[in-house]
């Protein structure tokens, strides 16, 4: 199989770049199970200091964190740089200011070997992580989600998120028999039917948001998870990435209120034709919904896992019960 050789990636990115040569590279942190790594190359151009390269090559043995080495997450994740790859070239140009992305500059692929060649985040005026700015990230979600109201996602998965049901059969086997692993596929039917569908960003954790230095501007990053669903997937999973179990039942309300006012704004300059009061009605009561099917993965996926806590066994009993009532 056809690899990238230094002097072949070199020459690539100088011709897309024009800079007259490469300065440094720096590693910024190994893919996922050996899947390739993200590099910041600094290049010798005032114009364009640096540029971010995301180098996909798929391993011939790949050595899953948690051990789940199966067939069906190793397509899983190719998949998942594919949609990657579809969501830079063809879809990321569509994000404004107020849902910020970092620019597609090239894309060359060989085989097994993918290239991203992107925008540097932290040259454009976005150089912190993880700080403790909830609301600019949901306010991110919001406008993302509004942006892309009722798109069909051609080309993204068909249902975004990493732990959906239908990719994740392994957790689902896994997870001990009882009420939550019947009520799977009712959860996720509520999710994958809902009345108004968008395109999530699918793993919205606070470490894949870059900040401004004051904290008030936004951008995200990696979306190989990107795809069709309801938003409060992704707003149940940022919350529950944020924020242990008394904090999240003490700022639910408040964090669910703040995104839905941003929703709110986003949809009636962005999708003028839709009603954002029905929007917040349904998705309001999807949230306690969205939260049990991550916690359902969980469970299935690692019972040990922080996120496991109290409020969550919460949210997930409430929802088993009202299912119960309806059935």
């Amino acid at each position: 199989m056809t690899k990238f050789s230094y002097s072949q990636f070199e020459k690539l990115l100088l011709s897309i770049t024009g800079a007259p040569g490469i300065a440094t590279t720096e590693l910024l942190q190994e893919l996922w199970s050996g899947y390739g790594k993200i590099l910041r190359i600094h290049l010798q151009d005032e114009a364009h200091p640096s540029i971010v390269v995301k180098h996909i090559c798929h391993p011939l043995d790949a050595n899953h964190p948690r051990g789940w080495n199966t067939n069906h997450s190793h397509l899983r994740k190719v998949k998942s740089y594919d949609v990657e790859t579809s969501w830079y070239r063809d879809w990321s140009m569509t994000c404004d200011e107020l849902c910020r992305v970092p620019r597609l500059l090239a894309c060359e692929q060989r085989n097994d070997e993918t290239l991203l060649v992107l925008e540097d985040l932290d040259a454009a005026g976005y150089p912190a992580r993880n700080l403790p700015q909830v609301n600019g990230c949901l306010r991110w979600l919001a406008h993302f989600h509004a942006t892309f109201m009722g798109k069909e996602p051609v080309g993204l998965w068909q249902t975004g998120t990493y732990w959906h049901l239908a990719t994740r059969p392994d957790e689902w086997t896994a997870l001990e028999p009882g009420p939550l692993k019947e009520a799977a596929k009712v959860i996720d039917d509520k999710l994958t039917h809902a009345t108004y569908q968008t395109v999530v960003h699918g793993d919205a954790k606070l470490a894949n948001f870059c900040f401004s230095p004051s904290g008030h501007q936004v951008a995200a990053v990696d979306f190989q998870y990107v795809g069709g669903g309801c938003g409060m997937k992704d707003v149940a999973y940022l919350i529950g990435s944020c924020f242990g179990e008394s904090e999240c039942a003490r700022q639910e309300d408040d964090l669910l209120g703040f995104y839905f006012g941003e929703l709110r704004s986003a949809l009636l300059k962005k999708q003028p034709d839709l009603d954002p009061e029905a929007v917040i009605i349904e998705w309001r009561a999807l949230f306690p919904i969205a939260w049990t099917d991550f916690h359902r993965f969980l469970k299935g996926w690692s019972p040990s896992h922080w996120k496991l806590n109290s409020y969550s066994e919460r949210i997930a009993r409430e929802v088993l019960t009202s299912l119960a009532h309806e059935s």
